[in-house]
């Protein structure tokens, strides 16, 4: 007989950290829903963006494809593979919503989409977008989160910055300029929960939900932006600067962000912010946790929870995200599904953003692996975990390509930028302190091997090739810039500087 289709609801939040939540640890973050739902399911401790940085993560997401078939490896727009067409779902398949849609799913996408353009028609039947920059006036008259403060609550429409100021203030610990029941997460989590709650549609519902925060600016609302004392924060950690600094993108993006000089007290605070504004997130989750659990179906309803990519908040020396550290490149992972999974822990697989696509069409009754695995056959034993987790950052053929194994307990890092590498072993050094490669030339050359080969697999790649090996380019510094994050729809590019 076959098994009725579950409601499937998938959560997520922007530059949210695996550490920085209870159920991986953190004893100084207050966590309980999302405590809650890894209590309800597993938590993934082995679990990473491929290319940790907004677009590719997100288009990974919706296409269950790598970077080398979606063509975005960074936020510096579409490359399009060589002899493949130009058309993302011509290339990669139907987006994740349509393919659900097709499967007898009523869709629901609420929150930050990330699409390039900005308006992509995705396949939700409902889609209410809040993105967090807008480059001209139809972007912001269209984002549904500006409109509902414009025509709900006029008294807020002046505000050029909802989600907090950018440009110098973007790691200058804020609060947010909106009460905590109007801002976008509170508005994300109205959506979601009205959209559950339809009972009029008795088709399963596929649901996804993305979270702006805790991607800075760090401004949380009144009063969790006082939840915590910055002198109770521990300090960022800090390798050697050489070593943290191999990756040269690391200074650059300090640089980029206003960040380059940021002391530990600054530091401190900040973390504070980030751990209010995840606190005031976890209670948005916790309401459409309610939500899920007040209907019938409840049990038959599978959550996964997880983030585009983490932030480095000052380890390494750096901020932001865009490096393979595990600040910046793993993510929290929780799945839950209580009428199929009923075991609760931890589990070490190595899973990554990419599974997502094959988890909802498994639990739909049509597995697309796609560019990923099949981690609920993994968990039934009818398929088999990955050995190794590539990671892929940077237009290949450009020294900014780099890209990351995990084996076992072992990272290896290749840079293009001077054909630098890295070697950590995790379960020794979680933190990364510790650059191994000089000490095991052996095992960093049977990984850097297993990459190229990796890499050779896929035709898009070749420009990172130089025969059977990867590219290097002579080492070079990228010339310092800033970044102007003002309200371009308002005609604000600048400083006033007259």
């Amino acid at each position: 007989m076959r098994m009725k289709q579950p409601n499937i609801l998938l959560m997520m939040c922007d530059q949210l950290r695996a550490d920085s939540i209870g159920a991986y640890g953190n004893g100084i973050v207050r966590t309980p829903h999302l405590d809650r739902l890894a209590q309800r399911g597993l938590v993934y401790q082995r679990a990473y963006s491929s290319c940790p940085v907004c677009v590719p993560a997100r288009y990974t997401i919706r296409t269950g494809r790598e970077p080398y078939n979606t063509g975005y490896y960074d936020n510096g727009g579409f490359q399009p593979p060589t002899g493949q067409p130009a058309n993302h779902e011509e290339r990669c398949g139907a987006y994740l919503p349509r393919t659900m849609a097709q499967l007898g799913y009523r869709t629901f996408g609420v929150g930050k989409f990330h699409t390039d353009p900005w308006d992509e028609e995705l396949g939700y039947e409902v889609q209410l977008r809040s993105e967090e920059l807008f480059d001209t006036p139809e972007q912001e008259a269209g984002d549904d989160y500006a409109r509902y403060i414009r025509e709900r609550h006029p008294e807020y429409a002046h505000i050029d910055q909802l989600h907090g100021e950018r440009t110098d203030m973007y790691y200058m610990p804020q609060v947010s300029p909106l009460p905590a029941r109007l801002t976008v997460e509170a508005w994300v989590a109205d959506q979601a929960v009205e959209l559950i709650n339809n009972h009029t549609d008795h088709r399963p519902y596929f649901g996804f939900v993305s979270f702006i925060g805790p991607h800075p600016p760090l401004a949380p609302p009144v009063p969790f932006n006082r939840m915590y004392n910055p002198d109770a924060m521990p300090n960022p950690v800090r390798g050697d600067r050489d070593v943290d600094f191999m990756d040269e993108q690391l200074p650059w993006m300090n640089h980029l962000i206003w960040a380059e000089d940021i002391d530990d007290p600054r530091a401190r605070a900040l973390k504070a912010r980030y751990y209010g504004e995840i606190t005031y997130i976890d209670q948005c989750v916790g309401r459409i946790l309610d939500a899920v659990e007040s209907r019938g179906d409840a049990d038959n309803t599978l959550i996964v929870f997880f983030s585009d990519h983490g932030d480095h908040m000052g380890d390494h020396h750096a901020w932001q995200k865009e490096s393979f550290f595990e600040a910046s490149a793993r993510v929290p992972f929780f799945l839950s599904w209580p009428e199929r999974i009923t075991s609760h822990g931890k589990r070490d697989d190595l899973v990554c953003l990419t599974d997502l696509f094959a988890i909802a069409t498994h639990a739909a009754g049509r597995t697309e692996t796609r560019d990923g695995v099949d981690v609920l056959g993994i968990l039934k034993g009818v398929s088999s975990p990955r050995e190794y987790l590539f990671g892929w950052y940077g237009q290949p053929g450009k020294p900014t390509f780099k890209l990351m194994v995990r084996h076992a307990d072992w990272k290896y890092i290749y840079m293009s930028n001077g054909g630098r590498e890295q070697l950590f072993h995790l379960g020794e050094d979680p933190q990364e302190l510790v650059e191994l490669s000089g000490r095991h030339p052996d095992i960093a050359a049977d990984l850097r091997r297993v990459a190229a080969e990796e890499a050779a697999r896929h035709p898009a790649l070749a420009p990172a090739m130089s025969g059977s090996s990867l590219r290097s380019y002579p080492f070079a510094e990228r010339p310092l810039t800033r970044i102007r994050q003002f309200n371009l729809a308002r005609g604000v590019s600048d400083f006033d500087v007259n």
